[in-house]
């Protein structure tokens, strides 16, 4: 009897505990049931899609360049003497025949006086020889004086006259050379530093400028572009020159790209043998002095257009896998598969897809870290990718939009 009473208690615990057990495990059943949809089946999930199409691509290459001066002028002296001024502002703007250093004028002057003197005295002897030869005149038809006395005269006033010329020459050049101890800009710029102060000793022997002008408002670019690179290009887009006259952008050192846009001048038909590379060369207006000679920037140009291209945005390409350059495309089976794509030039925020794609095929740009946790062949629901995001895109819809800069990192 004891023994019955006492095991009845513990009968009694164990199946209450299996009931809470049966009833726990009700619940979460229903729980997964309610969570899963009508089927059984998980839903397709999302992936941002592009349409490819051809149209008409620019192909644009990004080239290393240096800045040039359109005009360069070195400044210097074209008389001996000791420079007493100096008649600019270091790094200021100057314009075409503006004085820049005065040289002592003092010697050269003194030539001038001496070869207006020379002159005179060279006009006062003709004007003596022309009259003896006109009162010479009537006496030779009279027989007065000899004709021998008569030519002599006549020889002797083409010399006066001859010696005139000379004086004159000599006083010009006197003048000329009084004129260049004053020195003037050769052309309108931008000039440097003096390369020689007050008091120092120039002459027309001297193998450094004085000061150097740089004209800046217009720019040369000085591009330069692998031979085999060129020519590939020329091969894509069909065509046999470059033609001249192509917009040219500049690429600062930040990324920034100048608003201006610079022409392509002319490409240089020889291959330099030692780099392989070739020479382009554009223009660039530069009022604002904002590019320096010398400096080095980066240039974008569309040096072809292919007829038919096909543009896809770059965050849709893996580059440099071990297959090359491959993307997702979504077949007609709605299940992703991947491509294997050649890549010609960039176009912005593009690539240009130059071969394994076709016309009206859906590529992925958005939901990669979606596939990435489904199994592979999961058929996906193809939606319209837009490069711009929505204006409420701000706040918790911001948040939203992280997982997607994700799936571009992991690709």
């Amino acid at each position: 009897m004891r023994s019955a009473t006492s095991s009845s208690p513990s009968l009694t615990r164990v199946a209450a505990c299996t009931l809470v057990a049966l009833t726990l495990l009700s619940a979460c059943g229903s729980k997964n049931n309610a969570a899963q949809p009508p089927g059984g089946k998980m839903p397709a999930p999302e992936v941002g899609v592009i349409t490819t199409k051809l149209q008409p691509v620019a192909l644009e290459t990004e080239l290393p360049a240096r800045v040039g001066p359109i005009r360069v002028s070195q400044v210097r002296a074209r008389v001996n003497g000791v420079v007493l001024k100096r008649l600019f502002t270091e790094g200021g703007v100057v314009k075409e025949g503006q004085s820049l250093f005065q040289i002592d004028p003092a010697p050269y002057q003194a030539q001038v006086n001496s070869a207006q003197a020379a002159l005179a005295k060279a006009e006062a002897n003709l004007s003596s020889v022309s009259a003896t030869l006109e009162r010479y005149v009537p006496l030779l038809a009279a027989e007065a004086v000899s004709k021998q006395e008569y030519t002599n005269t006549v020889a002797a006033k083409k010399q006066a006259e001859a010696d005139v010329g000379t004086a004159k020459a000599a006083l010009q050049i006197a003048r000329i050379n009084r004129d260049y101890a004053n020195v003037y800009a050769p052309i309108s710029g931008r000039i440097g530093q003096a390369l020689v102060t007050e008091g120092a000793l120039v002459s027309t022997a001297d193998t450094g400028p004085m000061a150097v002008i740089q004209q800046l408002d217009k720019v040369y670019l000085n591009i330069t572009q692998s031979a085999n690179e060129l020519q590939h290009l020329r091969r894509q887009a069909g065509e046999k020159n470059i033609a001249s006259g192509l917009p040219v952008s500049v690429v600062l050192d930040d990324g920034s790209v100048m608003p201006r846009k610079g022409r392509l001048l002319f490409s240089d038909v020889t291959v330099d043998p030692s780099t392989g590379q070739v020479t382009l060369r554009a223009e660039m207006p530069n009022p604002d002095y904002a590019l320096l000679p010398g400096q080095y920037v980066r240039v974008r140009l569309a040096q072809a257009e292919l007829p038919a291209g096909i543009l896809v945005p770059q965050q849709a390409v893996t580059r440099g896998g071990p297959q090359g350059d491959t993307l997702l495309v979504v077949g007609q089976d709605g299940k992703p598969m991947q491509r294997i794509v050649k890549i010609g030039s960039q176009n912005g925020a593009n690539w240009v897809v130059t071969d394994g794609l076709q016309a009206g095929e859906q590529v992925v740009v958005d939901g990669f870290q979606k596939l990435q946790m489904m199994p592979p062949g999961t058929p996906v629901k193809a939606v319209p990718w837009s490069p711009t995001p929505a204006p409420e895109a701000a706040g918790p819809a911001a948040g939203a939009k992280q997982p997607a800069a994700a799936d571009t990192a992991s690709r």
